[in-house]
């Protein structure tokens, strides 16, 4: 594993009351209750494991940080105590600087709120600016259009569209639409992403 193109261990992104952490089964009953919080498991559009499953969901991402395939974080409410969803860093390409964001879900609750966006600028300004990536990817199903709209409005561009190359949980197969931002363009989205969140208090 290259350690430079990888995130430490003891790493924590914080911002406006939300910080993310790595994910350790310390956070399962955290996790299990932003599962119930909606019963996300029943969208078959997105990676929400059932809440019986969050140990598995864990052990998985745990393992896959041990490979250098994944890095996962919990995402936690300061003002609670309350671990609200998680998010990872996925297919990380140290040979090309690249990585993708995913495995995100958010407890019900606190969808549609500025959840999302701080933690997408959280995580792009330690890829970027830490990590220095030079691609960083989102990879999304063609009928979850609730998260092609997230992703467009972060400010990432479409690549296109991967036909037939992933299973969902109900074993039907999926088209992705890939997207993707370049260090080039960071400055740019960065200040777009602190004006989004202004806006929003």
């Amino acid at each position: 594993m290259n350690q430079q193109f990888f995130p430490n261990s003891s790493v924590r992104l914080e911002k406006d009351n939300i910080h993310l952490e790595p994910l350790s089964l310390a956070h399962r009953e955290g996790l299990q209750q932003a599962c119930k919080d909606g019963e996300l498991w029943k969208l078959r559009v997105t990676s929400t494991p059932h809440y019986s499953e969050v140990n598995s969901y864990i052990h998985t991402a745990l393992q896959a940080r041990e490979i250098g395939k994944r890095f996962a974080f919990a995402v936690i409410d300061d003002q609670n105590n309350r671990v609200i969803g998680t998010t990872s860093y996925h297919d990380i390409l140290p040979a090309v600087q690249r990585l993708e964001i995913g495995y995100t879900w958010y407890a019900k609750s606190v969808q549609r709120t500025s959840v999302n966006t701080i933690c997408k600028l959280l995580l792009l300004e330690y890829a970027f600016e830490t990590l220095q990536a030079r691609t960083v990817g989102w990879r999304t199903d063609i009928f979850n259009l609730k998260s092609q709209r997230a992703i467009e409005r972060l400010g990432a561009k479409k690549d296109g569209v991967v036909r037939g190359d992933a299973l969902r949980k109900d074993g039907t197969i999926r088209d992705t639409v890939m997207y993707s931002v370049v260090a080039g363009e960071w400055l740019n989205i960065k200040a777009h992403l602190i004006g989004l969140l202004d806006s929003q208090y």
